[in-house]
């Protein structure tokens, strides 16, 4: 979710809100499609917040969504506000995934079904949802959009076909669509007004809001890192707020953090707030801490110094994950070092952070930013995809 700098201009001021950032490109033309988006949840905020984010930017590009996702309490939260515009034309349906049984209601057929994150939706529901052929002749697509990396072999899956040879969705294809960090990948979500929204955010205005502070400002959200207590205790941070994110994060930080935290800084428990105002918090901080997914896009797009906490896996996969990010980040080392640390990666010992070590962060993370704005978004590059697979049958 979040990335941070040192320096303590306001948001128009970074070279993230410059007017060499290119303008967002309109996603790619073509007709009105019906969506269906499936949506297991299982990392709570990270599943739930991609497919929402992509819902809505679907519906904001004139398509017609439904969201199918079997935990549907969580955008209470994200999206609690009443829905209009873009939103209100993304319908949201329970989905009882933990019922073999269940058999899908009487709806329209949709022209797109989505797995997200290799969810496995039923044969009977995807026979009913989506139908191999529609009344005009196009074919439906049947997507599985995928994990989020920078490894080389996404670029290589990107796009590959998987035929099904076997059962009631014989002579069926699914396609793979993977999100990544490069052109010859499925990209990164990120809304059409996004850099206007930034350019408007006033930073010292927010930071007001949460009361008086002439320190750094950090946003905390995570699973278990590692190196948390190390963290809190640098030379950097001496003089920091923490802005906790409720919940696992926060459990966290009273386990392994509170106590080392200097009598020069404070911290403070943030509540789970919308979409919309996360991103303006990882754009108020000078260090933005982030988990999963969908809160490392947000964080890259925020142009600030940050730190990636990737879900951790029993076989440490997450430890190659890593490696494959960092080559493409170009970090300076000692961001790399904390990077491998954050992780729990074996001997990785990160060095003392200074403010100067921040400001070669906030460096890099602009210029990344810059390399992924030069870039067609996600939405872009599906609805591309979608329309050759119909046109091409």
């Amino acid at each position: 979710m979040h990335t941070e700098r040192a320096a303590k201009t306001t948001a128009c001021a970074d070279a993230h809100c410059s007017a060499s950032a290119p303008a967002a490109r309109p996603a790619a033309p073509g007709p009105s499609l019906r969506w269906d988006i499936f949506c297991h949840v299982v990392d709570n905020w990270g599943d739930a917040g991609v497919c929402w984010r992509l819902c809505r930017q679907l519906a904001a590009a004139g398509q017609q969504v439904r969201l199918w996702i079997d935990d549907p309490s969580l955008l209470a939260l994200l999206a609690p506000e009443p829905r209009h515009g873009a939103d209100a034309a993304v319908a949201v349906h329970p989905w009882p995934r933990t019922q073999p049984t269940a058999l899908p209601p009487p709806l329209p057929p949709s022209d797109v079904l989505v797995e997200a994150f290799g969810c496995h939706v039923p044969d009977t529901w995807v026979a009913a949802r989506l139908p191999a052929t529609s009344p005009e002749g196009a074919h439906g697509i049947w997507l599985n959009l995928e994990y989020l990396s920078a490894e080389p072999w996404v670029a290589r899956s990107h796009g590959l076909p998987s035929p099904v040879l076997h059962g009631p969705l014989r002579g069926r294809t699914k396609w793979f669509f993977f999100p990544g960090f490069t052109p010859d990948t499925g990209g990164l979500l990120r809304e059409a007004d996004l850099l206007a929204r930034q350019q408007a955010f006033d930073e010292q205005a927010w930071r007001a809001r949460q009361g008086p502070h002439s320190g750094p400002w950090v946003s905390l959200f995570c699973y278990e890192p590692p190196a948390l207590a190390a963290l809190v205790a640098q030379p950097a941070l001496a003089h920091a707020r923490w802005l906790v994110a409720a919940g696992r994060s926060a459990a966290a930080w009273q386990r392994t953090a509170a106590a080392a935290l200097p009598v020069t800084a404070s911290a403070c428990i943030q509540p789970t707030v919308p979409q919309p105002a996360f991103d303006e918090r990882l754009w108020a901080c000078d260090l933005n801490l982030v988990r999963g997914e969908d809160s490392l896009v947000r964080a890259l797009w925020a142009g600030r110094p940050f730190l990636w906490q990737i879900y951790p896996q029993d076989d440490d996969a997450h430890h190659v994950k890593l490696e494959a990010f960092l080559r493409w980040l170009d970090a300076p080392p000692h961001w790399q070092a904390w990077l491998r640390a954050w992780n729990g990666v074996p001997g990785a010992v990160p060095p003392a952070l200074t403010a100067d070590d921040l400001a070669a962060w906030t460096e890099a993370a602009r210029t990344a930013r810059q390399r992924l704005l030069a870039q067609d978004d996600l939405l872009t590059r599906l609805l591309a995809f979608v329309h050759a697979k119909r046109a091409s049958g």
